[in-house]
């Protein structure tokens, strides 16, 4: 989906600056592309990070070359790197897919200090991204 809004995005400016299209009409696709990517990267992720009980909780990330583990005050959770079909960044957190329609959201304050340089890394390593 974000793919298919850049590409709307940047055959609406081409469109522009040929001048096949009004400044109104690109004025329009660029507000809805900022509203589409605000959504997206900070609107979307800040709500299911505030619902998830999950969350609340303070998180830590372990990364080893066999599995990712996550832990909290109350136990963990570890996943092979095979369990995951592909990754994508945004600015608070890694999203890692199980399958199309699953996956798990990591904040990026679950990593300590620089963690979070050697964890895109890693999932670059082991995880296709998306």
């Amino acid at each position: 989906m974000m793919i298919l809004v850049n590409v709307f995005a940047i055959v609406s400016a081409a469109l522009f600056f040929f001048k096949k299209v009004h400044p109104l009409a690109f004025l329009v696709s660029s507000v809805l592309w900022f509203v589409l990517m605000i959504t997206f990267w900070f609107l979307m992720p800040g709500m299911v990070y505030k619902k998830a009980p999950t969350f609340k909780d303070r998180l830590k990330a372990i990364l080893t070359p066999s599995e990712f583990r996550i832990e909290n005050e109350r136990g963990g959770r570890s996943w092979a790197w095979g369990d995951f079909s592909t990754w994508m960044e945004s600015p608070y957190f890694f999203h890692l897919y199980f399958n199309s329609r699953s996956f798990f959201i990591i904040p990026k304050d679950a990593f300590e200090n620089d963690d979070v340089h050697e964890a895109r890394k890693l999932f670059a390593e082991k995880i296709k991204r998306q």
